[in-house]
């Protein structure tokens, strides 16, 4: 009982929380809200003209209340015809406004948190990434967020109208006639118990229906990224048989809230005309002792429709903003997700010379699992240094946290004898120019994705900076030169080609540290020399950090750092490790 509570609780809290993104469009949402209220108000206009008239008309003798001359009879329906009539065009006006308005407001509140969302993802670590599915992320971003547009346009504003509605539909009713009011309405108990089952039911299958559609877009992103992979390994009947059994899960999932639907709507259909029949019978019973006439009845049978209508709605509008309540709860929980890089730093890195320093540095991406243990190095200004190792020895960590990927659980980190921690974030990001050995390509033109549309950066730098490094050729021999277009994640270059275009990118934001993960093991040697020219030309004048896994490319390094299991076992130059007799690097040269 006390976790219902507490679930109620948060569901009140979500609300609050989601009607605060409303506060930049406050005029639109009173709009809204006022909109929504008039046209509550106006619902009963037409209901109580058509009784007015039908009973006037219907009075045949000069004693009945109302009693009109024929003579006055056609002025009169003509009159209530033109109130109809105008009642009907405001009517439309208000709903068309309404609609408007109320998706204009929840189109830009998606807007606002859309982005919201998107700019908190830009500053998550890399770990929230690591153990977070992409397709779960796009899912929060896209279809969750938009669910929350419902939330305004068919939720919040439109059940307080409809609350509204039968507040006045049933007073009228009972000022009308209270008698035949409570036989027609014995039946709403009954359809309040119906809506209370049906709510509760596909509430549930909500959280089934959102989960299913994470998991499919997850398993879709993934699969499609990795198609080379299941089609090299002959996966594709296995693969096929995952994505089957998730997407039946998925319609399995919307079957059941389908059912509930399914259900209901007959039941209020039955409970309706079960209320129409009570007063029918009611009516033929008791029309001397009410003096219940023609107008009445049609005015009867029109209210029984009309309050049946927005309770039957109303149960749709409450599942619409569960609905948005419950992806407004993923969405904000991506949003209260503080795996983020603390930016604190005051220091401009603007002017970074390249001394760095790591000092007595350990490192874990889960728990206490290091894989850096208590490391510790100094690269000068202007210094290259190698660093090599068997695969999980740590290389590609010390990459990750010299650009502040990830945050060092013990230790320190200085650039130019400052804590690294104390620099702007961005600024920092800008002075480390990195060249993975796994290239991000966007799906763009080769300039746009070495400029990745900075306007500081022109056509002709890109190209000056291309001719430097020895790849302009290759460049200008694709269709299009710099304008050629990649494709998605760079799919229509090499991973050799890649790399080089990586080069560029890295070398036209002239960072004053490099860092190189050279992966060269899967390339022409064609490729590998431009590499390596790109590699040597980039080190001129900076700070380079090189990732090496062949020692034939690192013959340029002023100093190699040999690790082994997170931890340094060894450095020096070439010549002062190739001596040592029993050292990881000499047998490594033996190998070659």
């Amino acid at each position: 009982m006390e976790n219902k509570k507490k679930k109620n609780q948060l569901n009140f809290k979500l609300i609050e929380r989601i009607l605060s993104y409303s506060k930049p469009y406050k005029k639109l949402f009173f709009l809204a809200v006022s909109l929504t209220l008039l046209l509550s108000s106006l619902a009963i206009v037409r209901p109580l003209l058509i009784n007015k008239m039908l009973n006037r008309i219907g009075a045949i003798h000069p004693s009945d209340p109302g009693f009109l001359p024929d003579s006055e009879k056609i002025h009169f329906i003509n009159v209530m015809g033109l109130f109809l009539l105008a009642t009907l065009l405001l009517e439309a006006v208000l709903q068309f406004t309404n609609i408007y308005v109320t998706n204009l407001l929840g189109q830009n509140i998606v807007k606002d948190l859309r982005l919201q969302v998107y700019s908190h993802i830009l500053k998550l670590k890399n770990t929230y990434f690591d153990n977070t599915p992409v397709g779960t992320l796009v899912t929060r971003s896209i279809s969750d967020i938009e669910s929350l547009s419902d939330v305004f346009s068919q939720g919040f504003i439109v059940i307080c109208g409809d609350i509204l509605m039968l507040v006045i539909f049933i007073s009228a009713m009972l000022f009308n006639n209270w008698a035949i009011a409570l036989v027609t309405l014995s039946t709403i108990p009954l359809l309040l118990i119906a809506t209370n089952l049906f709510k509760n039911g596909v509430k549930k299958t909500f959280n089934e229906v959102r989960n299913a559609v994470a998991a499919l877009n997850a398993f879709t992103n993934e699969h499609i990224t990795g198609m080379r992979i299941v089609q090299l390994f002959n996966r594709e009947k296995i693969e096929y048989e995952k994505f089957k059994e998730i997407n039946q899960k998925h319609k399995a999932a919307n079957i059941r809230s389908i059912w509930y639907y399914s259900i209901f709507f007959p039941v209020v259909e039955i409970l309706s005309a079960v209320s129409i029949a009570l007063f029918v019978w009611f009516a033929g019973f008791k029309s001397n002792e009410y003096n219940i006439q023609l107008g009445d009845i049609t005015f009867f049978i029109m209210m029984i429709n009309m309050v049946f209508r927005p309770i039957r709605m109303l149960a749709d509008r409450l599942n619409t903003l569960q609905m948005g309540i419950v992806a407004s709860e993923r969405v904000f929980h991506v949003l209260d997700t503080n795996e983020v890089i603390t930016d604190k730093g005051v220091v401009s890195a603007k002017n970074i010379k390249g001394h760095v320093e790591f000092k007595n540095v350990w490192f874990a991406y889960k728990a206490e699992d290091y894989v850096l243990k208590d490391v510790s190095f100094t690269i000068d200004e202007g210094e290259t240094v190698a660093i090599i190792g068997a695969t999980g020895a740590g290389k590609s960590s010390i990459i990750n946290l010299l650009s502040r990927f990830y945050e060092i659980n013990k230790g320190e980190i200085l650039i130019d004898r400052i804590n690294y921690n104390d620099y702007r974030l961005n600024e920092l990001r800008e002075s480390v120019g990195v060249v993975l050995q796994d290239v991000m390509l966007f799906s763009d033109s080769i300039l746009n994705n070495i400029t990745l549309h900075n306007p500081a950066i022109t056509e002709a730098k890109v190209i000056a900076a291309a001719k430097e490094i020895g790849i302009h050729d290759f460049i200008a021999g694709l269709p299009g030169g710099y304008h050629y277009n990649v494709k998605e994640r760079g799919v229509m270059l090499s991973a050799g080609q890649r790399q080089l275009v990586a080069f560029v990118r890295a070398y036209v934001y002239d960072p004053p540290i490099f860092v190189l993960d050279e992966a060269t093991s899967s390339i022409d040697l064609e490729t590998e020399k431009l590499i390596q020219k790109a590699s040597i030309q980039l080190a001129k004048n900076r700070t380079s950090v090189i990732i090496a896994h062949r020692l034939s490319t690192i013959h340029h390094a002023g100093k190699i750092i040999v690790m082994d299991k997170g931890r340094i076992v060894e450095q020096g130059n070439t010549s002062e490790l190739s001596k040592k007799v029993d050292g990881i690097y000499r047998k490594m040269l033996e190998l070659i």
